[in-house]
Order: structure tokens, then C-alpha cells, then sequence
């Protein structure tokens, strides 16, 4: 039974009392692309970014405390949650409340920093990037590679090299792109784990959702 008991012990994951907020290497700045998050998840949570009338494309998905190997997650803080207008007020830029409230949780609470101060944080890095224009205006959806929106990232954003961004993709689709940066928000090298990306030659990218034009009167 000791020993049992032993090997459930060693094979429990780190806790969050082990992770100590502020201690980190770098942050990982997680642009999702939102058609197809809605795809593959949000229609069926009947989600106000995937309405047509948000014509939502990249939003931020979070802002990440990052190590050279792994995260911290959970992090005990001595800062106050945010409050409810703190989070609503991040939706234009992540889709929703809930998201930038489960994102504080998770992430910001590792950051050191106090919820507002975490959250302008994230909405100046998310400012700092220039969004490639390779998915606008596309009315069907569209095969890509990852590398293909890998290397668009990298021409709209002068400086950036190739190990400091990748491409995420869940299933067949196109995801997130990771973009890794320093504590004062230069972009930098991503550790190998982030590094881990997407290779699909033909990711499936779903169009901005934009509500049709009404129709035009009949000329008298």
C-alpha cells in the first residue's frame, strides 16, 4: 500500500502552490483565429464573437507566462480578481468576458502583475502586431499551410524571425498563432516545446462571418 501510494504521489502533475507568481522566462501572446474556433466549438455555445454581426477574425486569446521549458498556471497572487467591468471591458479584443476572466485565472494570476495592469499588458502586446491581410476578405473557406501563414505573420512584422512564432492547428483546421516575446514585449526566440507547431500543408481556414447586405431597392 506505501508503495502504491508512493507512485500515486510521483505521478501527480505539479500543483499550483508550486509555481510562484512573477517567476517566468518570457511571455507567449496567443492569437486565435475565431471563424474557426465557432466552427469547431463556439456555434454550439452559442457565442456572441461568432454572430455575423462581430465580423470577428483574430482575437487575443491570451497573454502567457512562459518558461524556457513549460508554464506556470494557477498561480496563488496577493492581487484582487478582476472585477466584472475589468473583464467585459477586454471583450473587443478577446470575444468575450468569460475568456479574459478564465485567461486572469490561469495565466495572469502568474504574471506578478495586478488584473488591470496584466490586462493592458495583453491589449498593448496584441496593439504591438501587425495582422497579415492573407484570411480577409475571403468569402469560402480556403486551404492553407501553416508555414504559408507563418511566413505572412513574418512580412507584416518586420524583425521577427522564424523561431519566434508558430502556427497552431486542431485537427484539420488552422488555430492560433504563438508569438513569443520578452517581458517588455520585444519579440524572442520560443522554446522548443512552443516550437512544436503545425505542419499541415492544406489547414482549412474558415471566412470572417459578415452579415449579407441587404437588397437594394428596385429603380423606379
Amino acid at each position: 500500500m506505501r508503495l502504491l501510494l508512493a507512485l500515486l504521489v510521483l505521478a501527480t502533475p505539479l500543483n499550483a502552490e508550486t509555481h510562484r507568481a512573477g517567476i517566468f522566462d518570457y511571455y507567449v501572446l496567443s492569437l486565435s483565429w475565431s471563424p474557426n474556433w465557432c466552427a469547431l466549438e463556439g456555434d454550439a455555445r452559442n457565442a456572441a464573437q461568432c454572430d455575423a454581426h462581430a465580423q470577428t477574425g483574430w482575437i487575443l486569446h491570451g497573454l502567457w507566462p512562459q518558461y524556457t521549458r513549460g508554464w506556470p498556471a494557477y498561480c496563488r497572487t496577493a492581487h484582487h480578481a478582476p472585477s466584472r467591468s475589468m473583464t467585459a471591458a477586454m471583450a473587443d479584443i478577446m470575444g468575450s468576458s468569460g475568456l479574459a476572466w478564465h485567461q486572469w485565472r490561469k495565466h495572469g494570476t502568474c504574471s506578478g502583475l495586478s488584473a488591470g495592469s496584466y490586462f493592458a499588458l495583453s491589449r498593448e502586446a496584441f496593439a504591438r502586431v501587425t495582422l497579415p491581410v492573407i484570411l480577409d476578405h475571403k468569402e469560402k473557406p480556403m486551404a492553407l499551410s501553416a508555414r504559408a501563414l507563418r511566413d505572412a505573420f513574418l512580412e507584416a512584422n518586420p524583425g521577427w524571425l522564424a523561431d519566434m512564432l508558430a502556427i497552431t492547428c486542431r485537427g484539420q483546421h488552422i488555430q492560433e498563432a504563438r508569438l513569443c516575446l520578452s517581458r517588455s514585449l520585444d519579440p524572442r526566440p520560443c522554446g522548443a516545446d512552443v516550437l512544436r507547431a503545425c505542419t499541415l500543408t492544406a489547414a482549412i481556414v474558415e471566412p470572417v462571418r459578415r452579415r449579407p447586405d441587404p437588397p437594394k431597392a428596385p429603380d423606379d
